[in-house]
Order: structure tokens, then sequence, then C-alpha cells
């Protein structure tokens, strides 16, 4: 997750960014924003390789989020690495 400001949207572009709006997290990445198209949360997926660290994600989301076009400004990222997430299923004993 990328959380920017737009550097300056015009007309199209703002209207290219409520396109692809929502939460979900796919390789071409969605928007989340605020109601003036000012900040945003970017959410995309990125497939990793088995040698690939937080730097290569970061590397690789944004370039997903340069694909856009936008201008913008980065303040925050974040990664998860869903290898290392355990899901505990509940009923099961061990």
């Amino acid at each position: 997750m990328i959380r920017g400001k737009f550097g300056g949207l015009n007309d199209a572009g703002r209207a290219a960014v409520l396109a692809v709006g929502g939460a979900a997290f796919t390789e071409a990445g969605a928007f989340t924003h605020d109601s003036s198209l000012s900040a945003f949360t970017f959410r995309c997926q990125v497939p990793a390789g088995p040698d690939d660290g937080e730097n290569d994600a970061v590397r690789k989301a944004t370039a997903a989020l340069d694909a856009h076009g936008h201008p913008y400004q980065v303040l925050h990222v974040a990664v998860t690495d869903m290898r290392h997430i355990k899901i505990r299923r509940k009923g099961r004993r061990e």
C-alpha cells in the first residue's frame, strides 16, 4: 500500500482515478482517496519470486502506480509479505 498526495490532477486524471477506485488488491492497483482527490492510498498485489524482498515489492508497487500516469508524492509505503502470514483455522487441534 502506498499512501500519497496527488500533484495537481486535471479533469481527465480525476475521472481516471475515480474509475479505478476501490479497496481490492489487484496487480493493476486501485485507489482509495479523500473527497477532494488530493490524498490517496494505492493498493496493489505484487507477485513475488522466492528471493524477492521488501525493496523488490516497493519497486514493483511504485511501477504499478507510475503506470497510471498521475503526478504524485509518496508519503508512506507498507508491504505485507503474504508468504509469512499464518492462518489459524478454528476447530482444529494440533
